[in-house]
């Protein structure tokens, strides 16, 4: 499956081959964004977006400013997974595909207040 995967221990929700991963930053309550591709079986972050700045939220030199917020691509390399975590101390992830946005908790039913999740290309799943 050429598919990226959320997944927490045994639950599992194939996303599609492009996402958009939302937060909102648990001090400064100000919105993030990161797209993700998925490319040669890695995640490749593609873009970030940021709708504010402070407590360690400043955007790089390279960020551009427009339409309120701020738009950069970090320097980072594809990445073989992405970790989160569900906490109940903060607000859930949203991630959006082609088809949809919702919180994390609508993608994985049954997931747990805490819990570490995973974005990963669903072919590495259980390897």
């Amino acid at each position: 499956m050429n598919s990226i995967c959320l997944v927490a221990g045994l639950l599992l929700a194939p996303l599609g081959d492009h996402i958009t991963l939302r937060w909102q930053h648990s001090i400064e309550k100000v919105r993030w964004e990161e797209d993700y591709r998925l490319e040669a079986g890695a995640l490749l972050l593609t873009e970030a977006r940021v709708r504010g700045t402070g407590a360690g939220m400043e955007p790089p030199e390279q960020a551009v400013f427009e339409g309120g917020e701020w738009h950069y691509r970090p320097a980072l390399p594809p990445l073989p997974q992405v970790e989160l975590r569900q906490s109940p101390y903060v607000a859930p992830y949203t991630i959006c595909t082609e088809r949809r946005c919702a919180l994390v908790t609508a993608w994985l039913p049954g997931l747990p207040e805490e819990a570490i999740l995973v974005l990963k290309p669903c072919e590495t799943v259980g390897g």
